[in-house]
């Protein structure tokens, strides 16, 4: 009999739980090497398991598992620590940031660059009194990293983005001159900015919100993101 296939001490964080059957729970987790992976662990709902309270989500892990089907089996879990818990408005951040990855990543495909960019996001949203910058630089590069990357120098024509002209996204294409400063536009000082990841000033901000919104929502199709309309409602993101 061939012996199931195992990872061990795989870096990895959790993006989402719920139970499974009596005491287990399923872990969706964002490792680095094999990318979003589905985990049972077994008993976890256990007063005395020893992962109860090792599963958290915003902290890094060590997780090995095994298992050839979709659904692995949680064989331990090791904290990591280094980063404090999330709270406030950072943390409902990491719950857009992690069902973003949810919705966007296929099973089993690894992007170690996405992830090591998911772990320095996550300690930035630690210490930081403003996460936007942080949102937006996440989110360029996780389009970029998963196929939907926007040139943000250039238009849909090879036409140079200039400072002083307007700009609107054109879905599945890229950006377009827009005269008409219509619902959406970007100024061409903005797209420059961001292709520098540069979120000093408020009017990058502000038009980059609503940029990345128009690029992601493409992306995703008919999903909607429940935490997107939560941050909308506190004018956040």
């Amino acid at each position: 009999m061939t012996e199931p296939r195992r990872v061990e001490g795989q870096p990895a964080f959790v993006l989402h739980t719920y139970p499974y059957r009596e005491t287990s729970l399923i872990v969706e987790a964002f490792s680095r090497d094999h990318g979003r992976v589905a985990i049972v662990a077994r008993g976890a709902r256990r007063p005395k398991s020893a992962v109860r309270g090792v599963l958290m989500a915003f902290q890094p892990l060590l997780l090995s598992w095994f298992g050839k089907q979709e659904l692995k089996t949680l064989h331990s879990a090791e904290w990591q620590g280094g980063i404090p818990q999330l709270s406030g408005l950072p943390l409902i951040c990491g719950f857009y940031l992690n069902e973003l990855l949810l919705n966007m990543l296929a099973r089993e495909d690894a992007h170690s660059g996405l992830f090591a960019n998911y772990f320095d996001t996550i300690q930035r949203l630690s210490c930081q009194l403003d996460p936007a910058p942080c949102l937006r630089r996440f989110e360029l590069q996780m389009l970029m990293e998963l196929g939907y990357g926007l040139d943000l120098t250039r238009t849909v024509d090879g036409q140079r983005v200039r400072a002083g002209l307007w700009y609107v996204f054109a879905g599945g294409l890229g950006l377009r001159e827009d005269q008409m400063h219509g619902e959406g536009a970007v100024q061409g000082e903005t797209l420059l900015a961001m292709a520098e990841q540069r979120f000093d000033q408020p009017q990058v901000l502000a038009q980059s919100k609503g940029l990345m919104r128009q690029a992601i929502q493409h992306a995703l199709g008919d999903r909607q993101l429940y935490t997107r309309r939560l941050l909308r409602d506190l004018n956040q993101l």
